[in-house]
């Protein structure tokens, strides 16, 4: 698979370009619009990654003139911005998902596959789905029983790893690395404080439950 990365921070370039070579990918970097868009006339990619924050033409216009062009190619968005504003001015310029940095690779990397896997299967919605709950990750609308659940963006980022990884523990620690993207501090309670408020939107009035506790161990999300 080849992936155009368009990002002006060499840094954080390098670690992802690192990642998804490690992973088998062949990823191109650009470190501005101009030249990005640039290598995207050159030649097809099956992904494009764009900062929102680029020199001479920006992550967004960038996208609006690929998807002017009536390209196909599945368009994720990097920024440090993460209002609701900033992101449905990426998603109306035609982006299919929307990343806040700082955050882990392994996120980028699902995303990554969830984006070019439905692309391939025709431009499917992507949903995650357990009992009547289901996660959009395209409109980032969560549905119980099919009410609408209004969630904020950090509550969103812990149930959709908590789908992401159903059926399996999750221990505290891999929570605040993937969520948080923080060192464990084994005096804080605030992993717990949101999984207190998902449970209160989810499952308080709902059943079967799905989140539970493992003593010692972390939370898993199963029927039971």
């Amino acid at each position: 698979m080849k992936i155009l990365l368009v990002e002006d921070e060499p840094q954080v370039a390098s670690f992802i370009k690192k990642g998804f070579e490690h992973e088998g990918y062949e990823l191109t970097i650009a470190y501005d619009g101009r030249t990005g868009w640039s290598l995207y006339e050159q030649q097809p990619y099956d992904l494009v990654i764009l900062d929102v924050n680029l020199p001479y033409l920006n992550g967004v216009e960038l996208c609006q003139r690929i998807r002017a062009g009536g390209h196909q190619v599945p368009i994720l968005l990097l920024t440090a911005l993460d209002s609701l504003a900033d992101k449905e001015a990426g998603f109306e310029a035609g982006a299919d998902d929307y990343l806040v940095k700082p955050f882990a690779f392994k996120e980028l990397l699902l995303r990554a596959r969830a984006l070019t896997k439905r692309y391939a299967d025709g431009g499917a919605p992507q949903v995650l789905r357990m009992a009547d709950l289901e996660l959009n990750l395209d409109s980032k609308i969560v549905t119980r029983a099919g009410q609408r659940i209004d969630l904020t963006t950090r509550e969103y980022s812990l149930l959709e790893h908590l789908l992401l990884n159903r059926g399996r523990i999750v221990s505290r620690v891999d929570i605040a690395e993937r969520v948080w993207e923080l060192d464990f501090d084994t005096t804080t309670n605030v992993i717990d404080v949101y999984v207190s408020y998902l449970r209160k939107k989810l499952d308080r009035d709902f059943t079967p439950k799905l989140i539970h506790t493992v003593v010692g161990m972390g939370y898993v999300m199963r029927v039971q």
